[in-house]
């Protein structure tokens, strides 16, 4: 599962080339989907108005719904120190999940930003569609 955060979101919706392609490349694979957290969603439309609306017109972008036990989790991760709900968010997106097979991949602009063990690739790293 490939999950983009707020940092990531603002960058597709700014027309990033690398992030334009992926999004490109996996429309045309069935099944395929980059997923926003609903609340990075909701912040980086907070910071440039029309974000959210660039980054859906992508049929490949789905929203992660910030759901009752979602909710909850991230409430705890914030209170916890983990930082701010929208990265708290990406982080519950990215823990294991009965529906999703394999390791999930956080996109993101601050690799930094989250604790070991999360994977996390950088929107700006030479290797991010597997060309070095």
């Amino acid at each position: 599962m490939i999950i983009l955060d707020t940092g990531a979101t603002r960058a597709l919706a700014d027309g990033h080339k690398t992030l334009n392609v992926l999004a490109g490349n996996m429309a045309r694979t069935p099944g395929d989907v980059l997923r926003i957290p609903a609340l990075c969603l909701m912040q980086a439309e907070s910071e440039d108005e029309g974000a959210a609306g660039r980054v859906l017109a992508f049929s490949s972008v789905v929203v992660d719904d910030l759901t009752t036990v979602a909710a909850v989790t991230v409430g705890t991760m914030v209170r916890d120190g983990y930082g701010g709900s929208d990265r708290c968010h990406a982080l519950y997106c990215a823990l294991p999940r009965a529906e999703f097979t394999g390791m999930s991949i956080l996109l993101t602009d601050r690799e930094d930003a989250y604790p070991p063990g999360v994977v996390t690739v950088d929107v700006d790293s030479p290797g991010m569609l597997g060309f070095h």
